[in-house]
């Protein structure tokens, strides 16, 4: 167990942070990421440098993506890092992941230990950047990465399910307990691989509508979709597309999502001059 964790920070719960303190689970992380010199690797809250240091032994240099100002000049200044890594101090939801594979020169390897109260948000918001990630290793809730790989008709999946399977290919790697940090959360944690599909298994005309219609369902998740999705289309107009409208949102599949999105009609505008 490595005791010098804390190097004498202190975790801020403004920033959800709990600093990874366990030798073996951070072996088996860096592993399932295999980072390899010539990639462009990225990684979002590196905090102590638990995941840091180790990747850092095996590629020449590596960017990372630290809010927290103090966090970033420890970073800067570190022995072992400050020849092999480029410090972003910002807020990794204000990064844009294009611009930063341009810069790089080829698509991104992002890994993190991302804080619980910004790993949904976040994880939208790289989805947005899809073309340009290689793929997505993260330590996430444990809660968060059974609603990632969650399939249709069980509790644990939702519009993150949808959505992030639109995307991706979703592999849980390895199960992480509350003792391999410091401060221990009151949480199990897990290691996801998220790999984007290079050629999408179901195409949407607009992304939006997909995005519309999935916060529209589950939001009402209860409610069968003739109601939670009757602003949006009429029963006839479901069962022409063989979705039956008794089913809740729970009931249908990232396909089925994907076929209303592409069979949306925004409701034709009134002539008031005719």
């Amino acid at each position: 167990m490595n005791n010098r964790i804390h190097q004498g920070h202190v975790a801020r719960k403004r920033f959800g942070q709990n600093f990874l303190n366990d030798d073996y689970i951070i072996e088996n992380i860096v592993a399932a990421i295999a980072p390899k010199k010539g990639q462009a690797i990225v990684e979002i809250g590196p905090g102590l440098a638990a995941l840091t240091l180790p990747v850092a032994k095996r590629v020449e240099q590596l960017t990372v993506i630290e809010i927290d100002r103090d966090l970033a000049g420890r970073l800067i200044t570190h022995p072992d890092l400050k020849d092999k890594i480029d410090v972003i101090q910002q807020d990794a939801m204000t990064i844009n992941f294009k611009q930063l594979a341009d810069h790089l020169g080829q698509p991104l390897r992002v890994f993190g230990n991302l804080p619980y109260n910004i790993s949904t948000p976040l994880m939208f918001h790289l989805f947005e950047y899809t073309t340009a990630i290689c793929d997505m290793h993260f330590m996430l809730q444990k809660e968060v990465v059974n609603r990632l790989v969650a399939s249709p008709n069980s509790k644990a999946y939702g519009r993150l399910s949808v959505m992030a399977q639109y995307y991706c290919q979703i592999i849980p790697v390895l199960d992480v307990p509350p003792s391999a940090f410091k401060p221990a959360p009151k949480v199990d944690s897990a290691v996801v691989r998220l790999t984007p599909y290079q050629v999408l298994p179901y195409q949407v005309n607009d992304i939006n509508i997909l995005s519309r219609i999935t916060t529209e369902a589950f939001n009402q998740r209860r409610k069968t979709i003739r109601n939670s999705l009757g602003k949006l289309f009429t029963v006839t107009q479901l069962e022409d597309i063989n979705i039956d409208p008794n089913l809740r949102a729970e009931n249908l599949s990232v396909e089925q999502y994907c076929l209303l999105a592409n069979h949306y009609q925004a409701p034709q505008q009134i002539d008031k001059q005719a």
